[in-house]
């Protein structure tokens, strides 16, 4: 199992700041957010094609699904480094070894914590266990890969001379990236910073290995915090595709991306994504868990580059950057003219898929053309959005355990909606009729007794994708049952057909997810 030298993968200089992205690991964690293989190694393959250094693709030990997403994910990539999370255990060591021993560049992440009250309330341990327990696990893993990263869980909370004795001993075991996590999203910039610049010199050996930061967002301050984290020494950021995560969620790599690739004047150093990359990465996870991007996120919300006050409007017109700090391209957002219509032949729709940074070896390009000649029929003018939504909406159809075949919808002011919908369970097709407050409403009656059970609608979302009354609509919903909450999302210019689409994605999930060992909620950043 032993590998040559992955650090040097990505050079040995600081001259830069390595992203970490842990969108497959830690941002899985939401609510909702949950993702099969596939889509872990679609996405996989997109942050690749945005140049991040560092991949965590799960936490190998917590089920058979997370291992076997990890050691796939880990044999799909070529450039970045790709690990598994891993407590000081035994049997986490050695089920992260195992699940990225094909990588081309495998590493590992083990972390414990060494707060007090983790220590005290969630570990039952004291510092010399706890310091005994980061040595061993180390020691045991440098024996097979020579990445290795090590965290101190909880760091902004934890005693700062008790973790200069833990990572002064996990460095001489072997660990070659020390994190500081900032678990609780507790930590404000000032103290951060000066956190990183004490153990940088208190520890010894610290300029052998590379500092990084890992910030939760519960305070609003994650991208700060990881920025602070970098003036003092930091040369990796760990982060997530539209800042998604546990609770607030983590640093959002894109926010922090174009914060220093924006002001690298007053930061002095920078990362190596292609930004252009940015909003496809975006755009493809808000398909693949079901939930948009709100419009006033930052860099890749619909309202990042959009003027509607006069004086706004005039001062762009005259010159861009009386406004715009950055140029939309530069992330990689799509004109949304017409490029493609009815008229147009396959090898430009291939092309241009290539172009929206959507990769056509997982796609049926013609089930995904021929829909896509339909979707010219129906509306006057196709834009990239359009297209980038039908595409994602054919591909999560392909594995589906229920399908939509037929529905038909009325609703008078005069009489009760009502729905009749036939759905294809396991090749069988199986057909219900409901009334309801609203069509809608009485689509997903129907829908809940084919599938025999009666979630709880936690959010239903409606987005036109683009203009006009023949815009294409996007419809997201979350459902619960037994503790289990998932995301489904469709899509469709008839916006009923998109919501009985965005429910049947859900209930695929929902299926998916009760055949899946449940992963352990503990013990995890």
């Amino acid at each position: 199992m032993a590998h040559a030298n992955t650090a040097a993968h990505n050079e040995n200089d600081n001259d830069y700041v390595r992203i970490f992205d842990t969108t497959l690991r830690d941002g899985e964690q939401s609510p909702g957010c949950t993702m099969n293989v596939e889509e872990k190694i679609a996405l996989a393959r997109q942050l690749e094609r945005l140049n991040v250094d560092i991949i965590e693709a799960g936490f190998a030990v917590s089920s058979p699904g997370d291992f076997e997403s990890v050691n796939r994910v880990a044999q799909a990539l070529t450039e970045p480094i790709v690990l598994s999370l891993s407590r000081t255990q035994e049997g986490d060591v050695d089920a992260a070894l195992r699940a990225v021993d094909k990588a081309k560049h495998p590493g590992i992440h083990i972390f414990i914590a060494t707060s007090e009250i983790h220590l005290k309330y969630k570990l039952n341990m004291n510092r010399e266990d706890v310091l005994d327990a980061a040595t061993w696990a180390v020691t045991r893993a440098k024996k097979h890969l020579d990445y290795i990263e090590f965290s101190c869980e909880d760091a902004s909370r934890s005693d700062w001379d008790y973790m200069v004795d833990v990572c002064s001993e996990v460095i001489r075991a072997g660990a070659t990236v020390i994190n500081l996590p900032d678990t609780t999203g507790h930590a404000i910039p000032e103290e951060f910073g000066r956190m990183f610049a004490y153990m940088r010199e208190k520890v010894p050996g610290a300029d052998k290995v590379i500092w990084s930061a890992h910030c939760h967002n519960d305070l609003g301050l994650a991208v700060a915090n990881s920025l602070a984290a970098v003036r003092n020494g930091a040369r990796q950021i760990e982060c997530t595709i539209n800042g998604i995560g546990e609770r607030a969620g983590n640093c959002s790599l894109e926010e922090v991306v174009m914060a220093m690739k924006t002001r690298r004047d007053l930061m002095g150093v920078g990362s190596r994504i292609n930004t252009r990359q940015i909003y496809p990465a975006s755009r493809l996870l808000s398909q693949v868990i079901g939930q948009s991007v709100p419009a006033n996120k930052p860099i890749v919300g619909d309202n990042a580059f959009a003027h509607e006050a006069g004086i706004h409007q005039d001062g762009v017109l005259k010159y861009k950057l009386t406004y715009e700090i950055m140029k939309p391209e530069d992330i990689g957002i799509p004109s949304n003219k017409l490029v493609l219509g009815k008229h147009s032949g396959r090898h430009a729709f291939t092309n241009r898929l290539k172009e929206l940074g959507v990769d056509i070896d997982d796609v049926d390009v013609n089930k995904s053309f021929a829909e896509f000649k339909e979707l010219c029929d129906k509306k006057k003018i196709v834009y990239d959005d359009d297209i980038l939504a039908l595409v994602t909406e054919s591909a999560r159809r392909t594995i589906d355990h229920f399908e939509l075949i037929d529905l038909k919808v009325g609703s008078s002011s005069r009489s009760t909606p009502h729905a009749e919908v036939t759905l294809r369970v396991e090749g069988k097709e199986c057909s219900a009729e409901g009334e309801g407050d609203g069509m809608v409403d009485a689509c997903y009656k129907a829908i809940y007794k084919i599938a025999a059970i009666n979630p709880a609608l936690e959010r239903y979302a409606v987005k036109a994708i683009t203009g006009g009354t023949d815009a294409l609509g996007e419809v997201s919903c979350m459902i619960r049952e037994n503790g289990v909450t998932v995301a489904g999302q469709g899509a469709h210019s008839d916006i009923v057909m998109a919501s009985a689409l965005a429910l049947v994605n859900a209930l695929n999930r929902l299926k998916a997810r009760k055949h899946a060992p449940l992963k352990p909620t503990s013990d995890v950043r």
